[in-house]
């Protein structure tokens, strides 16, 4: 099925409101009529036999059917727009839903811009095809449909003759969607492009200012800009030589009616000149229509490729078993790794068979250098990626089957970055638990020892926190991702350097907190620093996507492979101050 078919197919949904809107559209339409039939009894009844009586009666009658019309057409605007706001809002929201539903590897592959002009830009432009296609296009045809009837009905010849230049209108229009679709392709892309520039300079906005990269940043941005302009410009030309043609040959008719019609009445094989001034009364009503459904072309060909791009992430597969699939009765915490490979781009692998067993109830800590696959053993664990061989179990159920709901449900993640909505420090936490009470909100800030900086504030727990939380520290974000994950109070824990960003004693505050929210739960933590993983159950060195060593603290000091030399390193600048810190 074709963009355009799918786009009006969604009309379905509200079938009073698209009846109203032909009805009102049919009656419009009908009432176009009454001005030329009147116009004909002003020249061949009011003047060709001197019936004055008839001149205030029958102006009456053309007026009040115009103002009725215009009635009609301003009733017709207001349902029609309703109308569809509601289509072009329920196509919105599932666009949106459909996206939060994608796999991350879908949000790998295509930038924020990309996805933000889909939604700010294509959706929009389906919108026209919806209010233009249903307002303008269908009245327009029926308007058509009346008007040649009407000709027709008077003089068949002239009708033909009125209508031949519109093959020539058709042909040009077909061309035009033909041939102009590639360039409206590569305007949404142009400003997808520019838009993804944006959204990074924005976001990079503290970096361009460090590094003085204004210039260059610029520079980039002005060359995204110019693709825009260009692309922008192949449409304007297009557009420009089109439909000013489409005018010229549509208008044409006009002339060439009055020509034949004259020569007929003059041949006596026209009855009367009220018919040719009927008829160009009615050409009117009939090439405005002709105008809108031309320009209409220019509409759906952009709304084609726009709603190509949406119903592109709408057929999209989205993420699997995310409400579906296994949902166990119970959740133990008992995690295996069989043997996982898994990378982010085929051929360039993170992970290189790892394999591990945690027990439930234990904490399981991975260490080792950036880029040896700590973070990603995490993002497994969500069901955020699958291995792409091996096995990853929780309880004995293999975690790409069960329901990604279920298990989220069942999880609290703090990762390195910690985000935080632009909205308030109570928002930011009711995500971990809608129905939470203010005092549970307290307790978890108590916990993560982030109450007395959250007490100082003017707003409390109603202070907005800035776009990802820039009206905080980076030690006072952390600190709240980490009473989020304590609010939510799960049974298992994946902790990816929770405490990167806070200071020493802060850290150790934080660490007493962790070490009781730990207790029973299966836990999984991330750490450069160290001294922060001393008390696991289990830590596991990893360098390049395989595990080199692993055991306890003591156990491998003792052993005095990578884990203690990594130690011994950092214990000169932990005697001086420093935290060991694995670079």
């Amino acid at each position: 099925m074709s963009p355009l078919a799918r786009i009006f197919k969604r009309v379905h949904h509200y079938p009073a409101m698209a009846l109203g809107v032909l009805a009102l559209a049919i009656g419009s339409t009908v009432l176009v009529l009454v001005p030329p039939l009147m116009t004909k009894r002003f020249i061949d009844v009011i003047i060709g036999e001197g019936r004055q009586d008839l001149i205030w009666s029958t102006m009456l009658i053309a007026v009040g059917a115009i103002a009725l019309r215009q009635l009609l057409v301003m009733v017709r605007t207001v349902l029609n727009t309703a109308f569809e706001q509601r289509v072009v809002h329920d196509l919105r929201r599932e666009l949106f839903d459909k996206i939060q539903r994608m796999p991350l590897n879908f949000f790998d592959k295509r930038t924020s811009g990309d996805i933000m002009s889909r939604v700010g830009n294509d959706v929009p432009a389906m919108e026209k095809v919806i209010i233009q296609g249903i307002d303008q296009g269908l009245s327009g045809i029926i308007q058509i449909v009346a008007i040649v009837g009407f000709m027709l009905y008077h003089h068949v010849g002239l009708t033909l003759v009125t209508l031949a230049p519109m093959p020539v209108v058709g042909l040009i229009t077909w061309l035009y969607s033909k041939y102009g679709a590639p360039r409206y392709t590569r305007a949404a892309e142009a400003s997808a492009d520019l838009n993804a520039t944006l959204h990074d300079s924005l976001a990079g906005i503290r970096q361009i200012k460090a590094y003085t990269t204004e210039p260059e940043k610029l520079l980039e941005f002005s060359e995204k800009s110019d693709e825009v302009r260009a692309s922008q410009m192949h449409v304007v030309k297009a557009n420009a030589i089109t439909w000013p043609s489409v005018s010229f040959v549509a208008e044409s008719g006009i002339v060439i009616m009055l020509a034949m019609g004259s020569w007929w009445l003059l041949d006596g094989k026209l009855e009367s000149f009220g018919i040719i001034g009927a008829f160009l009364f009615a050409w009117g009503y009939l090439f405005e229509p002709i105008s809108r459904l031309s320009s209409l072309g220019k509409t759906f060909t952009g709304g084609a490729v726009s709603g190509k791009r949406v119903f592109e992430i709408l057929d999209d597969q989205e993420e699997p078993n995310l409400t579906g699939g296994e949902r166990p009765d119970q959740f133990n915490g008992e995690v295996t790794f069989e043997n996982l490979h898994f990378g982010y781009t085929e051929g360039e692998p993170i992970l290189r068979g790892v394999s591990l067993e945690a027990s439930a109830g234990q904490t399981i800590a991975f260490v080792g250098p950036t880029g040896s696959g700590k973070s990603t053993l995490l993002n497994l664990l969500t069901g955020f990626y699958h291995p792409w061989e091996g096995r990853l179990l929780l309880d004995g159920h293999a975690v790409k089957n069960l329901s990604k709901e279920w298990l989220r449900d069942h999880t609290g993640y703090v990762t390195q970055e910690s985000f935080l909505f632009n909205t308030t420090l109570r928002q930011n936490l009711l995500l971990a638990k809608p129905d939470a009470t203010d005092d549970e909100l307290w307790q978890a800030l108590d916990a993560a020892n982030a109450s007395p900086f959250v007490s100082e504030l003017p707003d409390g727990l109603d202070t907005v926190t800035g776009e990802r939380g820039t009206k905080l520290s980076g030690g006072q974000r952390q600190r709240i991702s980490i009473a989020r994950a304590l609010l939510k109070n799960p049974p298992m824990l994946l902790l990816d350097e929770a405490t990167s960003a806070v200071d020493n004693e802060t850290e150790r505050l934080i660490q007493e907190a962790l070490q009781n929210l730990r207790a029973q739960r299966t836990s999984f933590v991330i750490a450069h620093r160290l001294t922060t993983v001393q008390e696991a159950d289990l830590i596991c060195v990893l360098v390049d996507g395989r595990i080199k060593e692993r055991g306890t603290h003591d156990g491998l000091l003792a052993k005095g492979g990578l884990y203690a030399e990594l130690w011994g390193t950092r214990s000169e600048d932990n005697q001086s101050g420093s935290t060991k810190r694995l670079k």
